[in-house]
């Protein structure tokens, strides 16, 4: 395999995402390109919205923040975005790509099943909320990542929906959603950055049980809790070439290899390999 040479620079990690509708997804992604000259990464835009993890040095994240809040044009459709930082040690990614795509995250969801309620999901809550929610006897923590994640590390005592695709989460949640519903309990969602559980937390309270997220994902728990380390167990995977994060937002020595350990997932180490390259 071979080796990420290390930058003389200081390099940094910025991912973000909004879901907001976009009427001409190839007008901003023409712009993004223009913006984001000088750093790495992946911008993806579809009509539902914006999602982009990026690498560069301080200064050149912080010029593309701008250009894109500040922009007559797009500006207004990013106001309080949340860009969450982390340092790097391996160059998370190899050059820069902007893709339109039908989906930032293709989810087919089925119909509701059983009693549909009307109420509005309660939403996403802070780290400090998060932390006593998860903590109650009458709380179902769901992790609303891929096995190979959840294998890696995961908030204590949170259910693994052992799924290899984000597609087969709906399927796990609608077979045990009748007793979650007949025992009154409440599902505190979670996913790495945010936008995997803002896909389907509207979906999911409509089963007819109440449901809580994550504000800003694991990765803002990290940010916004020293001592994160009490409610997490194991390591966050990254989908870049650090693989793996601790609770403190550094890179940790873990490899490909080691997160992509079973014959399911021969598929996604090969995938990583031909992507460290590129």
């Amino acid at each position: 395999m071979s080796s990420i040479t290390t930058p003389r620079e200081p390099l940094w990690h910025d991912a973000f995402y909004r879901l907001v509708p976009l009427a001409d997804p190839p007008a901003l992604a023409a712009a993004l390109r223009t913006w984001a000259t000088g750093l790495s990464g992946c911008l993806w835009v579809a009509p539902e919205g914006l999602n982009g993890v990026l690498a560069g040095d301080a200064a050149g994240l912080d010029g593309f923040r701008r250009r894109l809040t500040d922009d007559p044009a797009w500006g207004a459709l990013w106001e309080g975005m949340a860009f969450k930082r982390s340092a790097c040690v391996t160059p998370p990614f190899r050059r820069l790509k902007v893709m339109c795509r039908d989906d930032l995250l293709p989810l087919d969801l089925p119909p509701p099943g059983g009693a549909a309620t009307a109420a509005p999901a309660p939403g996403a809550l802070s780290p400090q909320a998060w932390r006593e929610l998860i903590r109650r006897d009458d709380v179902v923590v769901l992790d609303n990542r891929n096995s190979f994640e959840h294998r890696l590390g995961r908030f204590r005592g949170a259910l693994d929906p052992q799924v290899q695709n984000f597609r087969d989460f709906p399927a796990y949640v609608q077979d045990r959603m009748p007793a979650w519903r007949a025992q009154q309990r409440r599902v505190a969602m979670y996913c790495t950055g945010g936008i995997r559980c803002d896909k389907t937390s509207a979906w999911l309270q409509a089963q007819g049980v109440t449901v809580y997220s994550l504000e800003g994902g694991i990765l803002n728990y990290f940010e916004q809790m020293p001592d994160a380390h009490l409610d997490w167990e194991g390591e966050c995977f990254v989908f870049d070439n650090r693989i793996a994060l601790d609770t403190q937002l550094r890179e940790t020595p873990t490899t490909a290899e080691a997160v992509y350990n079973t014959p399911e997932d021969a598929w996604r180490l090969a995938r990583a390999r031909r992507l460290e390259g590129d």
